[in-house]
């Protein structure tokens, strides 16, 4: 029985990794890879396995470069069942789709500019119906409920805190009468976020394939994070311009309305009007909705005492895209969220169009922004950006809220391995060089057995672990 890493090796985005157990596959995430140009173009390269031969997909969670390209393999072959937590199977009807639609969507634009040139088109890299037909394939699993998915291999999910529905997936392996246990992280929330209960804790393991993407830094303090938010809208008010939140359409979209709606009075925002212009971060917040049961308890007792509709009068919902241009006609008083997250793509870009060059916006990165990504140029300091080939003065003030992150920080994610009692072994996945080296050398200190950096192509064999890396 051997793992083999091929995704989000050495990089944050493209998770993807292979379990080999008694002849069986079982692949663990398939995500989409993300950061630019380039980056995205390496989604089309042929899978380092062959799609129809593999037995069974487990599904950490929703975001994309996490499930991304599962429409690509079922498109390239793969027939067998998709296993994932309920709320992460409602989630991937919603993204994967949008997704394809995307895909088609740039695919159909380039191939305009294709035929004036005389060259051939291109296909986009998969359509609606390859994301329907992954949907179908999906086989939902509750947290705590141990499922085989393979002959010698049983998964449980277990609560990661990071989005809705997010895993741990514990994996007990055996083969000729060896067994060994594996434990995932996927994506690793932090501790105390609002709606999502903490990582669960788990006592025991063999190896742990563990994330590190903020495996160098701390995230500022929670409470200082929120009081920072209402400086940001104290300080906007008094420049009377805009604020603009690129935000991801699950977790981070929802925690903001849900920090709005508790902070309602005492940041004023009834003198603001606020814009979640997403239309599948409106059909993500349905989800959220849908399952209460998995909210911690502030969010429990907030949710009984009122309705979203009521904790935040003044919310529009942008489902259409002539609601989404309306808003750029407002010079002021727009508190606007919207998609990508990253600044890939999507509506964020036409406000940053309308905003970016005007001194009294004001910009708010919440999350994690990828090597080549628009988002991660406003945060380094860019003069000028390119959206849809134009050039843009930045004058729009750019503030990074770390503190919102639906990722843990390094001493988050030590806290949590800190939780189990025999100090197993782990590689690190999910991180830039940088973060993962940072955070090996801390685990060191937290008395890990041993810790190996992952690199794409490696393979750890869990029969032998003792003589590991």
């Amino acid at each position: 029985m051997y793992l083999e890493l091929f995704g989000a090796a050495g990089e944050v985005t493209g998770s993807c990794h292979i379990l080999h157990v008694g002849g069986r596959r079982i692949l663990l995430d398939c995500g989409m890879i993300q950061g630019g140009r380039k980056a995205e173009a390496r989604n089309r390269d042929p899978f380092p396995f062959e799609a129809a031969k593999i037995d069974a997909v487990v599904l950490s969670h929703a975001h994309i470069d996490h499930s991304g390209r599962l429409p690509l393999l079922v498109k390239r072959g793969y027939t067998g069942p998709i296993y994932a937590h309920p709320a992460t199977r409602d989630f991937g009807w919603i993204m994967l789709k949008d997704s394809a639609s995307l895909g088609e969507r740039d695919a159909e634009n380039e191939n305009r500019k294709r035929a004036r040139k005389g060259l051939k088109p291109v296909e986009p890299l998969y359509k609606e119906a390859d994301a329907e037909q992954t949907c179908m394939q999906m086989q939902a699993v509750p947290y705590g409920r141990p499922q085989q998915v393979a002959p010698g291999v049983e998964i449980t999910f277990r609560d990661a805190g990071h989005i809705l529905g997010s895993c741990l997936v514990e994996v007990a392996l055996e083969e000729n009468g060896v067994k060994r246990k594996l434990v995932f992280t996927g994506d690793l929330g932090q501790y105390g976020t609002p709606i999502l209960n903490d990582p669960e804790s788990i006592a025991e393991a063999d190896l742990v394939m563990m994330e590190s993407t903020y495996g160098d830094r701390q995230h500022r303090d929670r409470a200082q994070t929120i009081a920072e938010l209402a400086e940001i809208i104290a300080e906007a008010d008094h420049h009377r311009g805009n604020v603009l939140i690129p935000a991801f359409a699950v977790g981070r979209s929802q925690e903001l309305l849900y920090q709005f709606g508790k902070h309602y009075d005492e940041w004023q925002l009834g003198r603001w009007r606020i814009f979640l212009d997403s239309p599948m971060a409106i059909e993500a917040t349905d989800v959220y909705r849908r399952y209460p049961q998995l909210y911690d308890e502030e969010a429990t007792r907030l949710h009984n005492q009122s309705q979203e509709a009521r904790l935040l009068p003044n919310l529009a919902m942008s489902r259409s895209a002539d609601e989404s241009r309306r808003i750029n006609k407002m010079k002021s008083g727009a508190i606007v969220i919207a998609g990508s997250g990253m600044c890939t793509g999507g509506r964020i870009l036409h406000h940053f169009k309308h905003n970016l060059w005007r001194p009294e916006s004001q910009v708010i990165i919440v999350g994690y922004q990828a090597r080549g990504s628009l988002g991660r140029r406003l945060v380094d300091g860019h003069d000028y950006v390119r959206i849809h080939h134009e050039t843009i003065k930045v004058r729009a003030k750019i503030h990074t809220v770390g503190g919102l992150s639906a990722h843990g920080d390094q001493d988050d994610m030590i806290r949590w391995y800190e939780g189990f009692e025999n100090r197993p072994p782990v590689c690190l996945v999910h991180g830039e060089p940088d973060a993962a080296e940072a955070f090996s050398e801390r685990l060191n200190r937290a008395d890990a057995a041993w810790v190996q950096l992952s690199r794409p192509g490696l393979r750890i064999d869990l029969a032998n672990l003792e003589s590991a890396p």
